[in-house]
């Protein structure tokens, strides 16, 4: 195993100070914990936005905590959810009278351990809602979801609701944007090559040097078929397909497009990819309102990408447009 860190065992505590360390006009640490927030945290009179996970999908979650983003973000250890004692003091650190909302990706672990966070912050007399993101529609059920997972699509309920939060929307409002983000954004993903959990010292799985895995989670799992490797178009053309198949996209309806590399995929190649996504669409009369492309979620260093469509009307662009002072998500 070749990585650049210290002990395999405290990678996470020293991520975590290093951003601090390289952001500390703008984030905070809380004290004794494994969250970062808002310098300014808490915001008084504004919802709170909270979200996490396991480590190793930088820049997600921390990489999104600024201004008209999230709030706090909690890591937990390498692909292991925060333990609820932690995303409670995420919640109790941002709450500015004004109730506290979570954006949950849908892995079993998180979902548990974020809903108990939200009941002990209740019982503290916060009010919490949450969303639950299931954009993934390579598998219904997976060795760590019941359901669809969360993958790259999360971040663009990040943004949404952080902007609806930002502009002075109440607890209901953002959590009824934050569901119709979660009903409008599809995504599907692919890997050319493992990761490798530190602690763990070897790769997750195997791809032999002409396999590909099609509908890869964020987590080294299986998707859904392991075949040869093929073209950038055609990698293209079967992860939009996939997308576009399980969401009625018509004609004339306007898109964000979402093009994110998993840890170690050249830019190159992703603009690649989004050159054939891009033509896909037009062929099929859906208007590109706006593209991202670069690591949004990652897994490690896993080389791979997906493909993430979100259908827009006029809130949600709007919102999509609005200020960030994210570190990962300037606009």
């Amino acid at each position: 195993m070749k990585k650049i860190i210290n002990d395999p065992n405290q990678v996470v505590q020293d991520m975590v100070q290093g951003m601090v360390a390289a952001y500390p006009e703008a984030l905070k640490q809380v004290p004794e914990t494994m969250v970062l927030a808002r310098k300014d945290s808490p915001v008084q009179g504004k919802v709170g936005i909270v979200s996490g996970g396991g480590s190793g999908h930088e820049p997600a979650h921390a990489g999104y905590v600024g201004k008209g983003m999230l709030d706090a973000a909690v890591a937990g250890e390498v692909f292991t959810s925060p333990t609820p004692d932690q995303v409670l003091e995420a919640i109790k650190t941002v709450d500015g009278g004004s109730g506290v909302f979570l954006v949950i990706k849908n892995y079993t672990g998180d979902v548990l351990n974020f809903e108990m966070a939200a009941e002990l912050a209740e019982a503290e007399g916060i009010d919490v809602q949450y969303v639950v993101v299931n954009d993934d529609v390579a598998v219904e059920d997976s060795s760590f979801t019941t359901g669809r997972r969360g993958i790259a699509g999360t971040v663009f309920v990040h943004k949404i609701t952080g902007a609806k939060a930002e502009s002075g929307g109440s607890l209901a409002e953002v959590k009824q944007v934050g569901e119709k983000v979660v009903a409008n954004v599809r995504s599907m993903g692919m890997a050319l090559k493992p990761c490798t959990v530190p602690a763990a010292g070897s790769p997750s799985f195997e791809l032999k040097d002409d396999e590909m895995e099609i509908g890869i989670g964020i987590h080294g799992e299986p998707g859904i078929e392991r075949k040869e490797i093929a073209s950038a178009d055609q990698i293209a053309e079967e992860l939009t397909a996939k997308v576009l198949q399980d969401l009625d996209y018509t004609t004339g309806e306007d898109v964000a497009v979402m093009i994110n590399g998993l840890g170690s995929t050249p830019e190159m190649e992703l603009y690649i990819v989004n050159k054939r996504v891009q033509e896909i669409l037009k062929e099929k009369g859906i208007t590109v309102y706006k593209t991202f492309v670069g690591e949004y979620m990652t897994a490690l260093e896993m080389t791979g990408c997906s493909v993430t469509l979100l259908k827009l009307d006029d809130e949600l662009k709007t919102l999509l447009d609005a200020d960030s002072d994210a570190p990962a998500f300037r606009s």
